[in-house]
């Protein structure tokens, strides 16, 4: 029975990090939809706007059952501080670094998002920012750490999140510097 717990746990934990990767790279592509203020007929920004924090609510609650499988599953030494603190576990402690490390900026974005209306939109922006920084972090935390990064539909999955991102952030720069660059996505 304790073999069959085990395999579970180290299946529900690379299961929701995979998944927690893919809500974060859904966020990031729906903010910045929304701070482009991009919309159509068929999809209001309400909509956008309402996905984008519903999406960031999902990644938080996969993201911690990641962090509770990863630290319950007895098969690595990985405590609840190693989640937190980076660069201080004694198991792969780079690339677990870089996952505590892209929980700590999650965590002050989503503290700043449910204290906009008090700490003001200029400290709210500011901190929203480390969203850029936290997904390509969380990202080469899973291709480090991860056991199964090289299996084929998982490196797929990792190139799908890149060009996503990639070709978001790309549309935005280029939407952003040239105003005749803003084409209609829902066409």
């Amino acid at each position: 029975m304790a073999a069959v717990n085990a395999k579970a746990l180290w299946y529900l934990t690379r299961g929701t990090g995979l998944v927690s990767l893919v809500l974060l790279t859904a966020s990031v592509l729906l903010g910045i939809l929304q701070v482009s203020r991009w919309s159509s007929p068929r999809w209001p920004r309400f909509v956008t706007a309402g996905l984008h924090k519903n999406v960031s609510l999902l990644v938080t609650a996969f993201l911690g059952v990641h962090i509770a499988t990863a630290v319950i599953d007895g098969y690595v030494p990985i405590r609840w501080m190693d989640a937190i603190v980076p660069f201080t576990s004694a198991y792969r402690p780079l690339w677990l670094g870089l996952g505590a490390v892209a929980v700590d900026l999650l965590i002050a974005i989503i503290v700043t998002s449910l204290l906009r209306e008090r700490i003001g939109y200029r400290a709210w922006r500011a901190v929203h920012w480390c969203t850029y920084a936290c997904w390509p972090i969380a990202l080469s935390h899973g291709m480090g750490i991860g056991t199964d990064t090289r299996i084929g539909p998982v490196l797929v999955l990792y190139l799908s999140c890149v060009a996503a991102v990639a070709a978001a952030a790309g549309w935005r720069l280029l939407a952003a510097t040239n105003p005749l660059a803003k084409v209609n996505l829902a066409s």
